[in-house]
């Protein structure tokens, strides 16, 4: 496994960080590759963002989005969620969502890294941004091949990117 540490400025946009998008770009080929968090930089083939007003293919719940792909048929995630529980909240509530306990716990994320497990081809890549280093894990049949640490000074929280590869079909997934 890789383990890289690279300092770069902060961007609201997760993938204009140099750093973050060099990695992407060592990594995309020419599968099938998702966003469920698309924003305004994915470079993925289908697209999902809440915010009507973002370039998507869709303006799905991600969940809602990523229940839409059959068993076995991408071969590549971007996951690129609200990083907390806060954020969460402050997203919903943005786009007259309501919020509710489940949107504000682990669960939130767990529900969606289950169904990211179940749609990955054997060897399609999860790439994974936030403030922690689980990815999808292990225990869903992935295997982690990278960590990029990209610190931004300060009071800056650093950005955590994994990329894991799915090695086998977890059958406790949906």
């Amino acid at each position: 496994m890789i383990i890289s540490r690279i300092w770069a400025m902060p961007n609201k946009w997760t993938f204009k960080i140099k750093p973050i998008h060099d990695l992407i770009y060592r990594y995309l080929n020419n599968g099938i590759w998702i966003d469920p968090y698309c924003g305004l930089y994915s470079p993925a083939r289908i697209t999902n963002d809440l915010n009507p007003d973002v370039k998507a293919d869709y303006h799905l719940d991600a969940l809602d989005f990523l229940k839409s792909f059959k068993n076995d048929s991408i071969d590549g995630i971007f996951f690129d969620p609200p990083y907390s529980p806060r954020q969460v909240s402050e997203c919903y509530k943005g786009f007259g969502m309501k919020v509710t306990m489940e949107t504000t716990q682990q669960t939130f994320w767990s529900y969606q890294k289950d169904e990211i497990a179940r749609i990955l081809k054997i060897d399609g890549l999860a790439l994974c941004f936030g403030w922690n280093s689980m990815g999808i894990n292990k225990n869903r049949g992935m295997e982690m091949i990278e960590v990029l640490l990209v610190p931004h000074g300060g009071n800056k929280n650093d950005t955590i990117v994994t990329v894991e590869r799915k090695t086998s079909i977890n059958t406790k997934c949906p």
